[in-house]
């Protein structure tokens, strides 16, 4: 099983790969075509495109992509935020496999069998597969043969169930490669044929050209808005009502929920602390004068296993005592309190005033096989049984060991300097939240809970506690926690379960208890006006402001006169053109540059609305910078402009993709 092995000796490694390859996930053996996607609507997770998405093809991808992580990390065991990212990572996979297969499918594009194969182990090999540890050779280089010999181990199989199970994990490893290679290799076609269609022309390149050489001069004049009084101006619901109208596009938005919540700490009392305390102080007697391994032993949260400590690995809190000048056996510590592990615990030297090395380097003896060189180890690295021997020993010194049902033999190769040690019993007790004080904050919360009806008296009540009410806006069905709370993914089920007003159960995340009020449901397409008022009744100050300066300027026929009545100074475009993106020293301002550029040459403009206030331009004489147009070198620039194009479209193929999303009824 040298390919398995293989796998595992980079495992580290491995989930360094990112980008399109961690993207590029897809169900392997567990996606089923026809009418597995058919079932009944209440047991589909969602619809991409006319696909549904039956929940056990939906879990059991989770459950595929998470050993391909074990695999990738080399762990087991993964945190909450892993596996969110994993749940995330299968959904998009849906998402990115099926809007794509939709698109491909209506032009006829495929990726064929022969296609495949070339990109996996073919003569253009991909980069996903090139990229892979797994696939190095002992030189550090990718080589096709290794990928060759595993793709064999997988067709052969093997009579032997235990390494047949081993070829099953090989195999769900490579079918999640290869499928990596199928849709990353489609998204390629697809951006590349997108590449071919956009393209510029001699006539795109003689305009680009032309817009950056020619330009003409202007002096101008700038009335910013903020200099003219709210007051000076009125603005109306109907011209509001109005621009919301206009604008109504942009605020479309996803179904989101607003909730108020408080969190109640599940912390220790002080009648918590001091139970620690008062039992370490009535186990005192005994473990300074008595057996203390054994008292050790029978209460203590650290039990004693004969380590032996050195400075560097001794508890800090009891670092001067163990190697203090003169420490004996039986001497012993008062309680002490360790802030960062919140434990009280007292000490007592068992043995001191010897020597130890810190670490030793050993070797694997094989009989009839090649020696194996395990390297440097310390006591604490090591199984009791191999440690002792190890560390009691000097260089060149064996030793057996029985494992499992046979023996090891052991070489030492090399010992570190020894240096002083000590073995120390330590009585600990860590302080955590007793039954009755967990009830106490529990009745807390239910009793805020009681005396809410609704969300204002929620947060009201709150208030009245002392307690600090959190407001989370704009919560997806699809946000993986609330805030920076443990395990808060069951306050957004429940928010988007509850009526709007509804104040929640007590919810438990990770150590604290959290109740929320559901403030806002939104699930209209659209934002509301009233959500978005300060920002339309902000333009529509800026406009009745455009409009009251335009005002005060007619009649006036020379930028000088302007520049009086306004109280500012006549500034120097020294060149515009339609390169330019800023005008002048006035920042962005695409309306005034356009208009410009628009004019004759020795002209004085109409008032123009930009987007920092109103301008008023008097062009002079064009300026035409010297050059000699070169249409390949043109069009090269261009395509640089439109390199992003092909990833912008497909990206917004999944935007538009009829998607329902019902994942809030699963997780």
């Amino acid at each position: 099983m040298a390919s398995l092995q293989r796998i595992r000796n980079h495992g580290a490694l491995l989930i360094l790969i990112v980008g399109v390859a961690m993207l590029a996930f897809i169900l392997g053996d567990f996606l089923r075509d026809g009418g597995a996607f058919f079932h009944q609507g209440s047991e589909n997770v969602g619809v991409i495109s006319g696909h549904a998405v039956h929940y056990t093809e939906y879990q059991a991808a989770q459950d595929q992509l998470t050993e391909v992580y074990k695999i990738e990390s080399g762990r087991n065991d993964f945190d909450e935020d892993i596996h969110a990212q994993i749940r995330n990572q299968v959904w998009n996979m849906f998402v990115l496999d099926y809007t794509m297969r939709d698109q491909a499918e209506k032009i006829g594009m495929t990726i064929t069998q022969d296609e495949l194969t070339n990109l996996c182990i073919g003569n253009n090999i991909h980069e996903i597969i090139r990229s892979r540890r797994a696939f190095f050779d002992e030189t550090g280089r990718f080589n096709v043969e290794i990928v060759k010999n595993l793709i064999n181990s997988i067709n052969e199989g093997s009579n032997d169930p235990e390494q047949n199970a081993y070829i099953q994990r090989v195999a769900q490893y490579w079918a999640y490669w290869e499928k990596a290679v199928r849709i990353s290799y489609m998204q390629e076609k697809y951006a590349g044929l997108l590449e071919h269609m956009v393209k510029a022309n001699s006539l795109d390149a003689e305009f680009a050209f032309n817009g950056r050489q020619n330009g003409i001069a202007a002096e101008y004049v700038m009335q910013p808005y903020f200099t003219i009084a709210d007051s000076l101006v009125s603005v109306s619901e109907n011209d509001i009502k109005k621009l919301y109208k206009e604008h109504k596009s942009q605020y479309k938005q996803t179904p989101n929920r607003a909730i108020k919540y408080v969190v109640f700490d599940i912390a220790p009392s002080e009648a918590d602390y001091q139970e620690a305390h008062d039992l370490l102080a009535g186990l005192q007697e005994e473990f300074r004068n008595g057996d203390a391994v054994a008292v050790t032993n029978m209460y203590s949260d650290i039990l004693y296993d004969g380590m032996d400590y050195s400075a560097e690995t001794v508890p800090v809190l009891f670092k001067e005592f163990a190697f203090a000048k003169g420490a004996k056996a039986g001497d012993y510590t008062d309680i002490l309190f360790d802030e960062v592990s919140m434990t009280y615990a007292m000490a007592r030297i068992v043995k001191s005033g010897y020597n130890l090395p810190d670490s030793v380097e050993l070797k694997a003896i094989v009989e009839d096989g090649e020696d194996q060189e395990l390297g440097w180890f310390k006591a604490s690295d090591l199984p009791k049984d191999i440690a002792e021997p190890a560390f009691a020993g000097k260089r060149g010194t064996r030793f057996t060991v029985a494992q499992g049902m046979g023996e090891q033999t052991f070489e030492v190769m090399e010992v570190s300097k020894a240096t002083p040690k000590v073995k120390l019993a330590i009585l600990a007790r860590e302080v955590s939240t007793s039954n009755n004080t967990n009830t106490l904050i529990y009745g807390k919360a239910q009793q805020l809970i009681a005396s809410s009806k609704t969300a204002e008296e929620f947060e009201a009540n709150a208030q009245e506690l002392g307690m600090v009410v959190v407001p989370q806006y704009n919560l997806l069905a699809t946000s993986d926690k609330v805030g920076q709370i443990r395990s808060s993914r069951q306050i957004i089920k429940w928010a988007f379960e509850a009526k709007e007003g509804a104040v929640s159960d007590v919810f438990e995340c990770g150590n604290q208890y959290v109740v929320a009020a559901l403030a806002e449901v939104n699930d209209d397409e659209y934002k509301s006006l009233e959500e978005v008022r300060a920002e339309l009744t902000y333009e529509a100050t800026n406009n009745a402001k455009a409009a009251y300066i335009t005002e005060q300027l007619e009649g006036l026929t020379s930028l000088e006169a302007i520049a009086e009545k306004l109280g500012v100074s006549v500034q120097v475009a020294d060149r515009v053109s339609l390169a330019d993106s800023r005008f002048g020293n006035s920042g962005m301002e695409p309306a005034v540059i356009g208009a410009a550029l628009a004019m004759g040459e020795n002209t004085l403009s109409e008032p123009i609305k930009g987007n920092m206030g109103v301008y008023v331009v008097k062009t002079g004489g064009s300026i035409n910078l010297p050059g000699d147009f070169d249409a390949e070198v043109e069009k090269a620039q261009l395509a640089t402009r439109f390199m992003y194009l092909p990833y912008q479209a497909m990206q917004l193929i999944q935007d538009e993709a009829d998607i329902t999303d019902n994942r809030i009824r699963f997780q």
